[in-house]
């Protein structure tokens, strides 16, 4: 897969994901970001550690991307950070084995940037929904 083919992969997969999405480079370069993340101010070329004040000058301290890249499989965690729950993911691409896809479910309600309600369990959030 050439750069440009894996590009529009990417935008056509994770597009219109409803959570800033990253595809990252091995070296921590950001290959592209969907158009959430772009809403949240993120922009290809740019370090991905570099938008993590805690981690201005190296890898972010709960980045999982060496172990994915590594093992060349899908890692996930899930933590709380400054009281929000957010489940992270490095899903390394199959066709380029030094490059990964990065996301959060939780951020974008953590950044305070959810495109769509959240449905929760009680029928007052889907009704409200559909009337």
């Amino acid at each position: 897969m050439d750069n440009q083919q894996m590009l529009n992969a990417f935008e056509q997969m994770w597009g219109p994901f409803p959570e800033p999405v990253m595809l990252i480079r091995k070296d921590r370069t950001i290959l592209a970001v969907n158009t959430l993340a772009r809403t949240a101010g993120c922009s290809a070329g740019v370090k991905c550690f570099s938008l993590n004040p805690e981690a201005v000058t190296s890898a972010c301290k709960a980045c999982k991307a060496n172990l994915a890249l590594r093992e060349h499989r899908t890692v996930c965690i899930d933590t709380v950070q400054n009281g929000n729950h957010i489940i992270g993911y490095w899903m390394p691409l199959v066709d380029a084995p030094d490059v990964y896809v990065h996301f959060g479910i939780g951020c974008a309600e953590a950044m305070g940037i959810q495109p769509y309600p959240i449905l929760r369990d009680g029928k007052n959030d889907l009704v409200a929904l559909t009337n």
